[in-house]
């Protein structure tokens, strides 16, 4: 196996939230795609993740992507974007190129770059009239810069099992564990490298709600998720203020 070494670039989607740790932190698909490298390259394989939660793509470019350019990685992921497109903020017009220019400058450092089209997680959240066609042009351009520049491209749109609800945690923007495992198994299966079949696994949709107890649960998410992410935004903060990457630097991966 040609890498000897993996940078995980983004947001939330990458850090790992909701898959948490038996001590709480976050493991996720990235930590998972590591682990299982590393069974393939041996004890010399290094791992580092730079990912927060919360963080805007300007920020990812800011500061993670010269961070991960100076350890001259084999093997770079790059997620980045989705927390944008729910700002009324978004301009498509400068992240378009911006977002072109970001992956030329990983490819030219001689890493293999891989980028993902979201899976559709707007089937269960407000605001579908504004956000669809934002996501499906963030979709749309990640798959053309991807051709554009030989990067890897891990396509979740295309799966339509992430519109099972049991893929996603309680606050219905985050991956679940069985969702974690499921995208680590298809950027396992778009590196070549293979993976623990279960991962693919999910489980079973579950039934529809009678309609009130549906609203009744709409109304304990909105109380419960909705309401902070709008303070969050009207008071300028972030979820990831005051939070560091989980794996700064070039380390170890505990293959078991």
């Amino acid at each position: 196996m040609r890498w000897r070494s993996y940078v995980a670039v983004g947001d939330s989607f990458t850090e790992g939230m909701d898959d948490a740790y038996p001590d709480g932190s976050y493991r996720g698909w990235a930590d998972l795609v590591a682990t299982r490298l590393a069974v393939e390259a041996g004890p010399d394989f290094r791992y580092a993740n730079l990912a927060i939660r919360g963080r805007l793509f300007p920020k990812v470019v800011a500061e993670q992507v010269p961070a991960a350019l100076a350890m001259k990685p084999d093997l770079i992921s790059f997620a980045a974007g989705g927390n944008d497109v729910l700002r009324r903020s978004f301009d498509p017009d400068a992240f378009v190129p911006r977002f072109d220019s970001v992956v030329q400058r990983l490819r030219s450092g001689g890493s293999d770059v891989v980028l993902f089209r979201f899976a559709d997680v707007m089937s269960r959240l407000p605001g579908q009239r504004l956000m669809v066609p934002r996501v499906q042009l963030l979709n749309r351009v990640v798959g053309e810069v991807a051709e554009r520049h030989g990067a890897i491209l891990v396509d979740l749109y295309a799966d339509d099992t992430y519109l099972n609800p049991l893929l996603w945690s309680t606050d219905r923007l985050h991956l679940s564990a069985a969702g974690h495992r499921r995208v680590a198994a298809q950027v396992l299966t778009a590196l070549g490298v293979g993976c623990d079949e279960e991962w693919l696994l999910v489980p079973p949709h579950p039934a529809p709600s009678p309609w009130l107890a549906a609203r009744a649960a709409d109304l304990r998410w909105a109380g419960k998720h909705l309401a902070p992410w709008i303070r969050r935004r009207l008071t300028g903060r972030s979820s990831g203020d005051f939070i560091t990457a989980k794996r700064p630097v070039l380390g170890p991966v505990d293959a078991d």
